[in-house]
């Protein structure tokens, strides 16, 4: 009962927090269908209770908030046909339809006491948030993108975004490593949460890193494995759908479940089932380029084997032709040289004998010559000595001529003779010793 206060009513809070537990204990006393988002799951391994914090959001923004309890036997219930059902198990941000009572405590408040949860609904839910990723991809343009790129013949260098102790990373590096042919990849480890809401940016985040040196790269595998169906709803969540298709680099999936293809899978370069069946594809890739360059080899060997049985056959022939005709020329050569040596004795003893005869000739002829040159030469000596003879000055004075001379010099006109001057003229028989008394000089 209220309390009198200065005429006034007042009642304590335990009273109004009473009073609002009977009200609602008698107006909701069934059970009824909520939907709801659920915000956070809130479990607690200690107790293995959960506190879901439940949501209802208009344009993204929260319109209605309200605890619940979800106890550890409920839970545990609930949350195995949750997950047969779905593939996932219950987690933040899932949207549920669940069965509760509405109850109210005067310490704890107002609180939804969850006793079941639809998983059907819930999948439902799921299908369209993947269908929707879908169709954001495909309107983007964006969808094939990955899958439109080219991945080397050989893709050895492998970014590896995985958990070092997964299962399926120790599956996958078992068959890569030990495969009988002894192909080597070069791996780099990217580790990453693979299952639930942290993987996501998890993932993008380890995208990122390597997009930054994707040319020290020739694909990315995804691998994930020992989780079975469970967990792969983040897989269909647009924001790791668009940075897997838009990648720069082909990305590889082996995520490990048989059943729905996820949106991830779908964007993909290649998607594997399993670890196991990505190491596998990787490996026949190899092993393919292997074997055609081992049938290329062969094929050179063939040809070249082919070839050089050709030519050898071709060299031989060569060789015995070669040979024949090198003895039918040398034959050839010895006939001509024996008649080239023949006729070049001829030839020698032809040459000599005129070559004697031509001196033969040139010895008359010389002996011709010089007696004629010497008979010539002796008359011109005859007739040269004549002609001294005949201009000796005693010859001349001989036939009546005379030598005038003044001063010992011979006088050739009057030109420098003076009246008086002492003259000596020569005679053929005598001098005579004559004075100028007078000078005639000629008209000339």
């Amino acid at each position: 009962m209220p309390e009198k206060l200065f005429d006034k009513a007042v009642f304590s809070l335990a009273e109004v927090a009473r009073s609002i537990q009977k009200a609602i204990a008698a107006r909701y006393k069934s059970v009824y269908w909520i939907k709801a988002e659920m915000n956070k799951l809130n479990h607690y391994a200690h107790s293995g209770h959960c506190y879901p914090e439940l949501v209802e959001k208009m344009d993204g923004k929260v319109i209605a908030e309200m605890r619940s309890v979800l106890w550890n036997g409920d839970y545990r219930r609930v949350n195995q046909r949750f997950i047969e059902i779905t593939g996932e198990p219950l987690k933040n941000g899932v949207t549920i339809l669940f069965q509760a009572t509405i109850s109210y405590d005067p310490l704890y408040g107002m609180t939804l006491r969850i006793m079941d949860i639809d998983p059907a609904y819930s999948l439902g839910e799921l299908e369209r948030e993947r269908q929707e990723s879908i169709s954001r991809l495909k309107k983007e343009g964006i969808f094939q993108a990955n899958k439109g790129l080219s991945l080397p013949v050989v893709p050895k260098r492998l970014a590896i975004i995985s958990v070092e102790t997964s299962k399926g990373y120790a599956d996958f590096l078992k068959i890569v490593d030990g495969n009988p042919w002894g192909y080597r990849f070069e791996k780099t480890l990217f580790p990453a949460l693979l299952q639930g809401d942290k993987s996501i940016p998890s993932i993008i985040n380890q995208l990122t890193r390597i997009a930054e040196h994707s040319d020290a790269y020739d694909a990315v595998a995804i691998i994930r494995g020992g989780g079975g169906e469970v967990g792969l709803s983040s897989y269909n969540n647009y924001m790791l759908a668009a940075a897997i298709a838009k990648f720069p680099i082909p990305i590889l999936t082996g995520i490990g479940h048989s059943t729905n293809e996820t949106v991830s899978e779908m964007v993909a370069y290649k998607k594997a089932i399993t670890p196991s069946e990505l190491a596998d594809f990787l490996i026949r890739r190899f092993h393919n380029f292997a074997l055609s360059v081992s049938r290329a080899r062969d094929i050179i060997i063939q040809r070249a084997t082919q070839l050089l049985a050709v030519y050898k056959t071709s060299l031989n022939d060569t060789g015995r032709y070669f040979r024949l005709n090198s003895i039918h020329l040398v034959k050839q050569q010895q006939k001509a040289l024996g008649h080239g040596r023949i006729q070049l004795n001829m030839a020698s003893i032809m040459s000599l004998r005129q070559a004697q005869q031509q001196v033969l000739n040139a010895q008359q002829g010389l002996k011709t010559i010089s007696l004629a040159s010497l008979k010539n030469t002796k008359v011109d000596l005859t007739s040269t000595e004549r002609s001294i003879n005949l201009l000796d000055p005693q010859q001349v004075l001989g036939r009546g001529y005379s030598i005038t001379r003044l001063n010992g010099r011979a006088v050739k006109s009057t030109d420098g003779i003076q009246k008086g001057d002492i003259v000596e003229t020569s005679l053929a028989s005598g001098n005579i010793i004559s004075t100028v008394k007078e000078l005639n000089p000629s008209d000339e």
